[in-house]
């Protein structure tokens, strides 16, 4: 028997229960992203005026991706529908690039073991990340002023008005953490600088000196070789060519020095910054040149990514959301998930707590005008009760809005299910998830069954599972449009034995 004609004869155009990932379920995206909701919904969304920190521990197959992407669509109406108080969203969820490059920060021996990465992991790489994310956004909204959704562009009216203390502060933020690859480093950097009318000649004042400097030492070298200086063949003509060669390398010195300390003080910042923000690509002799650009008033105690320390990046932190603010964004929103999918952590509970533990400290967690969205696996949740006093006071889990078990009722799968049958459905029908099935499939087994499934994966699995199943029991000629109790019964056990053999 055909599955097609066995959902068609329900009123079903297209099998609900296919797609078992978010990300790439387009019944959820086109339709129950925006009217199936989670009965913790409101709670972890929050109020985008007042942005908040939740962290939702969850099983795998719970909806945490399917949340975190129905976040990620409201706060995206929320910024059309309030253009001078946005949200600016960062989305923290592909973690390989920034552990490959922190990887290569390590000597070899210790980027071979997973657990000596991850131990040398800290807030501040976190911090790092999530700037490197932001900013590398920001700049390519910029470059594309007024393209895009309203949601997501950035007017060019408000870039030129931006004062030089900001332009200043997004170029240097732009020096150390814009990660793209769509042009060169220094040609990306010079367009933004240009976009933000940012006019940098007085840092080329010691160059210029620089050159002057050896041009005159030049021109009094060719003078006195063709003697047209000091003329005459006596004792005082000797005397002038000794003096003026004594002159050429301190003349040349006094001209050089100032560029030559400002080349200095750059390159080790370069270094600084090449060797202690590790989760991004940078190369010392680019950067040394962008930073070069800046003049050293403006460049003089500004906080850079070049020491192991939290201090620096809470300041460039602040100085990103003021631009943000500048901009039109009231507030940034960190959307974080998939800790458990990254090759470094390999889904081990031990790993992904190495790499997830050091974000969760209260300083950031509630930092004003940041909210956090953090979904994590169920299996961090039991690692929290074993942790230190230090950890739970550094954390204050208390005051970060934890949703310790992403759980659903069988009440609430067959919500879900209908949902997405509604979903699918024919125009003019309202399929339910008990007309698959015959009189001898009760109402109440049905939540029962669904209860024991837990998460939504295995729901739709199962539930795709028992209409192949039961669709191979007939045949066209004599079909049979009501799924049995057998059927059922047998199909449950099966999935339930191969599911928990499965989780071990």
């Amino acid at each position: 028997m055909n599955i097609q004609s066995f959902l068609e004869h329900h009123g079903i155009v297209r099998n609900p229960f296919a797609e078992e990932d978010a990300q790439t379920d387009q019944v959820f995206k086109e339709y129950c992203i925006s009217s199936a909701y989670h009965p913790i919904w409101d709670k972890v969304y929050g109020d985008p005026k007042e942005p908040s920190t939740s962290i939702i521990f969850g099983p795998k197959g719970s909806g945490k991706t399917a949340m975190r992407l129905q976040i990620d669509r409201h706060l995206g109406r929320y910024n059309e529908e309030h253009a001078n108080e946005r949200l600016f969203v960062i989305r923290y969820d592909d973690f390989n690039p920034f552990l490959d490059h922190f990887c290569e920060r390590l000597g070899r021996r210790t980027a071979r073991k997973p657990e000596r990465v991850l131990d040398a992991w800290r807030l501040w790489d976190h911090m790092d990340a999530i700037l490197c994310l932001g900013v590398t956004d920001l700049i390519d909204r910029i470059l594309q002023s007024d393209t895009g959704t309203t949601a997501e562009a950035v007017s060019s009216q408000r870039v030129h008005a931006l004062d030089r203390a900001a332009a200043r502060d997004l170029l240097l933020l732009a020096s150390s953490y814009d990660q793209s690859t769509s042009s060169t480093f220094l040609a990306r950097w010079t367009e933004l600088r240009r976009a933000l009318g940012y006019r940098n000649f007085s840092s080329k004042i010691s160059l210029i000196a620089a050159v002057a400097a050896a041009i005159f030492s030049v021109l009094l070298v060719v003078l006195l070789y063709t003697g047209s200086w000091g003329g005459g063949d006596g004792e005082e003509a000797g005397s002038v060519s000794r003096m003026t060669l004594w002159l050429i390398p301190i003349i040349t010195l006094i001209g050089s020095a100032p560029w030559l300390w400002r080349t200095l003080k750059c390159h080790l910042a370069a270094l600084g910054i090449r060797r202690h923000m590790r989760v991004g690509k940078r190369e010392t002799g680019s950067l040394r040149k962008i930073l070069q650009q800046f003049p050293s008033k403006e460049l003089a105690n500004q906080p850079l990514p070049r020491f192991d320390r939290t201090d620096d990046r809470y300041e460039l932190l602040n100085k990103f959301k003021a631009i943000l603010e500048s901009l039109g964004f009231s507030g940034i929103i960190v959307l974080m998930d998939r800790v458990d999918e990254p090759h470094m952590t390999g889904g081990k509970s031990e790993l992904m707590r190495r790499f997830a533990w050091p974000l969760l400290d209260n300083k950031l967690l509630k930092h004003p005008g940041i909210g956090f969205k953090i979904m994590l696996p169920q299996e961090l949740q039991r690692d929290i009760d074993r942790e230190t006093r230090e950890f739970h006071e550094r954390a204050r889990l208390d005051k970060q809005n934890v949703i310790s078990a992403f759980q659903w009722t069988g009440e609430s799968l067959y919500d879900l299910a209908r949902a997405r049958m509604l979903a699918c459905a024919a125009e003019g029908a309202s399929p339910e998830p008990k007309d698959l099935f015959s009189e001898d499939v009760s109402y109440e087994r049905m939540l029962s069954a669904f209860q024991s499934l837990r998460v939504p994966r295995h729901l739709f699995r199962f539930l795709f599972r028992v209409q192949v199943e039961h669709c191979n029991r007939h045949t066209d000629a004599q079909p049979a449009f009501k799924i049995g109790g057998e059927t059922f019964e047998s199909t449950l056990a099966v999935y339930a034995r191969e599911s928990e053999i499965g989780s071990h």
